[in-house]
């Protein structure tokens, strides 16, 4: 059980400390930017402004574009024209070092190169707005701005249809270099930064993006904080009833021992040289499994978990890192195993020889009060045994019951992990999007070609776009969804039922709404990335969607708020197979959802290995307190046998008690996993809103697991009942 705790805290704690440190470390080689400030009017006088805020360290102008690469499937690919590389610098892995000054070279993203076979030396040609540039591939590599990429077709990355390069400014096909971003570094808070800008720049910039609120990084950050809780939650329950266990098994064998420890102290041993031999007993295996633990935790959990995120995060460091906290725990290991060695040894050290020397007298039971009514002689003598037993036996009916509610909670959390990713799945592609296929329309295409093809293929046109909005207590980053009529797309409430967002309604997501801190008929600021300017809105429902966090209202709404409808994607639920000129792609609901499997394949591995774990626990924690409860009332069984009581009779007693115990943890368990549950689903960041679940089938398993393992516990120990020497267990010693 030591080797257990510290081996999934080693583990998990290595591989999401790894990411953070691994990422991190990316971050400070690359010097990613502190933030992003959009605008189209980025010349040396605003670059002096920007300077004049004070808190400016560093800053670097790109201009960042879209395009499509010349393939079948048109790839959508982010141009960075970089003018000298030293904020979020492009990352070599292949090839020569990004030259500023070379005007034919692109440096390409490596997991997009791979996806396409492309390799450096090969040529590759980009097309946006009238221009079309073909550039030798230079070099291959990563970007900090792109560990997580998501696509224009889901949520999810997908590298054989998007990716980034850069170029030097020198590559622009044009002499009039249209820088629209500029990277920057400051000191102090972002918060305290962008009021500077708005002081001196107010109406000169779109907007201003901070790094937490990076779609990549916070991404990043969400996952990190999901796995981190996990290290945190899960080891704690596994080195809680471990340490149980280790009290539970020290006092057994010290009742065991009774007579032998009795007798060295008549020989004239010390106290302190039998505590210390009970002290070592419990303390070696302890620290032998956590040093076991801290060595093969980081070693294996990391291998298994890393090879299946690289499908979503993209960055050249896959190492899992080893803290000190990971000594401090099992430094804690140990000295909670002498605690509780001690504190089992510590009875029997304060007896007289002559009294240890013999077997632990019976303890007896006095009068309670339940037991002075009439229906108390009504009941069976299984009941009232039962109810004695465990009245003089507190101790070890509390230990069964903490180890049954432990059990329990891990298994709640890991089968609660289990299904709300099962339910994340089907809220998303079933209840809200019920699309046979997507098509992506490319950019500039007219409302008549849009109106065409979505005739066509008998769809609606939609317009989803990156907003930032703000209450009066925070700025997030979001996503509008303009609907025009379509039935494809549901919005559903929290209970998942559907909702009709009127013509002249917005609605807001349950989990934005939560992070600005609003409610229904609270007034939200909004903006979309590409314009300055500001819309005030009211907000009239709130929706829930597992994905997409932000505003969803109509195409009539949109207008009304003078906002321009610009259709990006087609929806139908007919099979395409067609090409059309201004749709540059298209994707199916079933692909986004086989995508989503593969994506959460890491999620799904550490779930399946807490699931395996919680059961491993259930096992060892059941046989080891039923093996302690047997041992206590050894003595109480054999008087029964002697009495005439048959071993049916007596095997039914033992499992009436463990059944007993186990249905008082196993319910108590149910709420603590619940709660447990529910904090780890609230650390998985902004991204994602996941209602923390566990379907009545997983409860029934979960109970058929825990009752059939107390089950079988009392069947091993029943067949001792047969065996069982009674006049050895009946002595007194004398």
């Amino acid at each position: 059980m030591a080797f257990l705790g510290v081996f999934i805290f080693t583990g998990v704690g290595g591989e999401s400390l790894g990411l953070e440190a691994n990422v991190n470390q990316f971050y400070e080689d690359t010097n990613l930017a502190d933030g992003w400030i959009y605008s189209p009017y980025l010349n040396d006088l605003f670059l002096e402004q920007v300077y004049l805020l004070g808190a400016t360290t560093q800053m670097e102008r790109h201009v960042v574009i879209d395009s499509e690469a010349d393939f079948e499937n048109k790839p959508d690919i982010t141009l960075h024209f970089v003018e000298n590389n030293t904020i979020s610098k492009f990352y070599l892995m292949e090839g020569e070092p990004l030259n500023i000054n070379d005007s034919n070279g692109v440096w390409l993203d490596k997991d997009f190169a791979n996806a396409k076979g492309l390799k450096v030396g090969d040529n590759i040609t980009f097309t946006f707005d009238d221009y079309e540039i073909k550039k030798e591939i230079k070099g291959l590599g990563y970007s900090p701005e792109y560990v997580y990429h998501a696509t224009t077709y889901s949520v999810l990355p997908d590298f054989n249809r998007t990716g980034f390069a850069y170029l030097s400014h020198k590559a622009f096909p044009s002499d009039n270099v249209p820088y629209n971003v500029l990277n920057v570094k400051f000191n102090g808070k972002p918060e305290t930064f962008n009021k500077l800008l708005d002081y001196r720049l107010d109406g000169y910039y779109v907007s201003f993006l901070e790094k937490s609120e990076h779609s990549s990084v916070k991404f990043f950050s969400d996952q990190i904080s999901l796995q981190k809780m996990i290290a945190d939650i899960f080891p704690f329950v596994f080195i809680l009833v471990s340490m149980l266990i280790l009290l539970t098994t020290m006092k057994r064998i010290i009742a065991h021992q009774r007579t032998q420890i009795g007798t060295l102290k008549a020989m004239g041993f010390k106290n302190r040289s039998i505590l210390w031999h009970y002290l070592s007993y419990g303390f070696w295996l302890v620290l032998i499994g956590s040093v076991l633990g801290l060595i093969l935790g980081p070693m294996i959990l990391p291998k298994l978990i890393y090879p299946v995120m690289t499908d979503i995060i993209a960055f050249p460091y896959w190492k899992s890192i080893e803290s000190m906290d990971f000594a401090y725990i099992v430094v804690l290991m140990g000295l909670l195993s002498l605690g509780v060695s001690y504190y089992s040894a510590k009875s029997i050290l304060n007896e007289n020889p002559s009294d240890s020397i013999k077997p632990k007298a019976p303890k007896y039971s006095s009068t309670r009060f339940i037991e002075r009514f009439k229906f108390w002689h009504k009941l069976s003598f299984n009941i009232r045994w039962n109810y004695r037993d465990a009245k003089m036996n507190k101790f070890r009916a509390l230990m069964t019951i903490i180890g049954v509610m432990g059990c329990t909670a891990l298994l709640v959390c890991a089968f609660g992990l289990d299904d709300s990713m099962n339910e994340l799945s089907e809220w998303e592609f079933a209840k809200i999007n019920h699309f046979d296929e997507k098509l992506v329309i490319a950019n500039g295409a007219s409302q008549s070609e849009i109106d065409h093809v979505a005739q066509d293929v008998n769809g609606d046109a939609i317009m989803e776009s990156v907003i930032e909005l703000e209450s009066s207590t925070a700025k997030k980053s979001g996503a509008l969804l303009v609907l025009d009529g379509t039935d494809l797309i549901t919005p559903t409430d929290y209970n998942r039922n559907k909702i009709e967002i009127k013509d002249n309604e917005v609605s807001i997501s349950q989990k934005m709404a939560d992070l600005l801190g609003i409610d229904v008929g609270d007034t939200v600021r909004w903006h979309a990335m590409d314009s300055n300017k500001w819309i005030e809105t009211k907000i009239d429902k709130i929706h829930a969607d597992p994905n997409s966090q932000g505003l969803i209202m109509s195409k009539n709404k949109s207008e009304e708020l003078n906002l321009t409808y610009t259709p990006t994607s087609i929806l139908t639920a007919e099979h395409v197979d067609k090409n059309y000129s201004i749709v540059k792609g298209h994707t199916s609901l079933e692909e986004m959802a086989d995508r989503w499997n593969e994506i959460t394949l890491a999620a799904w591995m550490l779930i399946y290995v807490l699931i395996i774990f919680a059961s491993l626990l259930a096992i060892i924690t059941l046989y080891n307190l039923g093996l302690m409860s047997f041992t206590e009332i050894e003595r109480e069984i054999s008087t029964l046998k002697i009495l005439g009581f048959k071993t049916r009779v007596l095997r039914k007693l033992l499992l009436t008690q463990n059944l007993l115990f186990t249905t008082i943890g196993f319910v108590l368990g149910l709420p603590l996993g619940d709660i447990i549950l529910k904090r780890m689903w609230a650390s998985s960041g902004d991204s994602f809103y996941v209602i923390p679940s566990v379907s009545i089938t997983n409860i029934l398993l979960m109970g058929i697991l825990t009752f059939s393992l107390s089950i079988f516990v009392n069947l091993m120990f029943s067949r001792k009942i047969k065996k069982l020497d009674m006049a050895e267990s009946t002595r007194n010693g004398e």
